[in-house]
């Protein structure tokens, strides 16, 4: 089992944000994190030591991988390329998507549950009240 993790720290207005990708067995998680002002190296070490695993991920994502060698060489370029790129994988985005989309079908279903005792509530008080009212007569 190999699991690599990659992170993509850019400015998305008006904060800089982290996105941490996580592939193990060609599965893809995803975790999106706000930092606030432009981070600075060792506060990235520091949150990757320190808070890493109090992060939440995204359901898994299957992914492809090509193993192939690269060039020593090219490696160093595409290294290069990527630390110039300031975006986000598409996957990457899918999986956030997908992340945030559950977590909104859960806070409708919390919500939904706290609507229906509340009203369940105010229904007994109700009787209640009606109760208190026919016993005063």
């Amino acid at each position: 089992m190999q699991t690599r993790c990659k992170l993509t720290v850019f400015f998305e207005s008006p904060f800089w944000v982290g996105i941490f990708e996580r592939i193990e067995d060609e599965q893809l998680t995803v975790s999106k994190i706000t930092f606030g002002s432009e981070p600075k190296d060792n506060e990235i070490y520091d949150f990757i030591i320190h808070r890493f695993h109090t992060l939440r991920f995204s359901s898994p994502v299957d992914v492809k991988e090509k193993k192939k060698v690269i060039n020593p060489k090219r490696r160093i370029r595409l290294v290069k390329k990527q630390m110039k790129d300031a975006g986000v994988g598409t996957k990457s985005q899918m999986a956030l998507k997908k992340q945030f989309e559950e977590n909104k079908l859960q806070h409708r279903r919390e919500k939904k549950k706290l609507t229906h005792i509340k009203k369940q509530h105010q229904f007994e008080l109700k009787k209640l009240k009606k109760k208190q009212k026919h016993k005063g007569h």
